[in-house]
């Protein structure tokens, strides 16, 4: 895409995105969803990047405020008042993410004595923990971009917080293990079952926010993971990651594009542990590719999970490049994968070239996931702002 046409549409995207959510114009109450904001945060510090216009550096500004005040609280339909840490008013804004966050979705939690119902769990509050990672990836990459610790600060607090109530040891014993979506005060989960990539995104992160903490604010005070980041690799050691789904292996390729940049720095990572997110993530596309779902029309895709894979996708020349850099910080089987990924890459302009268009954004279910799908477009067409540590 030419670069004028780059900037418009994402202009456009992400100031419909401010309007339509509350940001900009700051509406009374904002509408405030923790995935997709922390995508947001990303795609305005890129055109912050690419302009230099402050206006964007702001817009992240003012949006991690209006998360922190909106999600870091306890909702307006819960008798429950104040931040969901438990810490009173000036404390909790010192610490607006010791607690967690929302999720933000628009049904109160499940009640304690409340049966499990799957459909509508999928529509009810809570906190999940790949939620979480990816604010803690946005707020580091906010520390970076205005050299301010106190945001990785919060993020290493986070950190701290989501590993301590997401993970626990198994009845009989055994390694930890994590389940997928807790409460939103992280006092019960919510459902037990454990996320495919979640302990990987983990690691991944974690190891991202410490290079941060010791790199660029070596002297200031924060949490130290160390022993966070042990208990995560031991959960990923074996772990079976393959997946066919198109929102799993962008997070794959998302979670090895970091992993290549961390190993650049000599920032721990378990040894064959990319190449196993590699070779997980070709095993998958080609199962992806090979049942074509790209011919089918609008009406029966999922934008924001093909945009996943989008942008996911766009890590893979940066890999290369890393690669060939930095041969000793690499096995040698890494770059041989890596070229194999590279035949995928044409899947994700594909994908990006047909929700670009006008007429595949006129369905109903673009429409019914306007917000999601609308910022990881942007995404897809400025990946540097999130694929970036």
């Amino acid at each position: 895409m030419e670069h004028d046409t780059w900037q418009s549409t994402v202009r456009v995207l992400m100031a419909e995105f401010a309007a339509r959510t509350g940001l900009d114009p700051a509406a009374k109450a904002p509408r405030r969803y923790l995935w997709t904001d922390a995508f947001a945060v990303c795609n305005f510090l890129e055109l912050y990047r690419r302009t230099n216009d402050e206006k964007f550096r702001d817009l992240a500004l003012r949006l991690v405020g209006q998360v922190h005040a909106i999600l870091g609280r306890h909702r307006d339909d819960d008798p429950r008042t104040g931040w969901i840490s438990g810490l009173g008013e000036e404390e909790g804004r010192r610490h607006p993410t010791i607690g967690g966050l929302r999720i933000g979705k628009d049904l109160n939690e499940r009640g304690p004595g409340e049966p499990f119902n799957e459909h509508l769990e999928w529509e009810r509050d809570g906190q999940y923990y790949h939620y979480l990672t990816k604010w803690m990836h946005a707020l580091n990459r906010l520390s970076r971009v205005t050299g301010e610790a106190a945001y990785n600060v919060w993020a290493l607090e986070l950190a701290k917080t989501a590993h301590a109530r997401f993970t626990s040891l198994p009845h009989r014993g055994g390694r930890k293990r994590m389940v997928w979506k807790m409460s939103i005060d992280l006092s019960r989960p919510l459902v037990t079952s454990m996320g495919q990539h979640d302990p990987l995104d983990g690691l991944v992160t974690f190891c991202q926010l410490q290079a941060t903490a010791r790199q660029e604010f070596a002297g200031t005070a924060a949490p130290r993971l160390d022993a966070e980041i042990l208990e995560l690799a031991g959960i990923c050691n074996g772990r079976s990651l393959a997946t066919d789904d198109p929102l799993g292996l962008g997070g794959l390729l998302f979670d090895a594009c970091r992993m290549a940049q961390l190993r650049c720095l000599g920032v721990f990572e378990p040894a064959g542990l990319l190449v196993d997110v590699l070779e997980a993530a070709r095993l998958g596309l080609e199962s992806y590719a090979s049942g074509n779902p790209l011919r089918l029309p609008a009406e029966y895709r999922l934008a924001f999970r093909e945009l996943g894979l989008a942008i996911g996708l766009q890590g893979v020349e940066r890999m290369k490049k890393l690669v060939e850099q930095h041969p000793g910080a690499f096995a040698p089987a890494v770059l041989p994968l890596v070229e194999v990924l590279e035949r995928y890459v044409s899947l994700g302009e594909t994908i990006e070239g047909f929700w670009v268009g006008w007429k595949n954004r006129d369905d109903a279910g673009w429409s019914e996931h306007r917000e999601i799908n609308s910022v990881m477009l942007a995404t897809s067409l400025a990946p540097q702002g999130f694929l970036t540590i």
